[in-house]
């Protein structure tokens, strides 16, 4: 059996106040594909939040904070 909550503590928590800090911090990004990346991962997080997948909501927020250089 997998253990996940490693990677559970890796992952964002889906709130607005992280999608908040996210795009704050990809309107910083210089304009490029990683840039690009980040805002389309931050579009599906929302996508997802509304929906009520909270899951799916953590795993593309937390995508759109690695691209932006938010977890290093």
């Amino acid at each position: 059996m997998l253990n996940c909550s490693g990677i559970r503590a890796k992952m964002a928590g889906c709130s607005g106040e992280n999608l908040s800090k996210t795009e704050s911090m990809i309107e910083t990004m210089a304009d490029g594909q990683g840039k690009i990346v980040a805002q389309k991962e931050v579009a599906q997080a929302q996508d997802a939040m509304l929906s009520g997948k909270m899951g799916a909501c953590a795993v593309h927020l937390t995508k759109a904070m690695h691209v932006g250089g938010m977890t290093k």
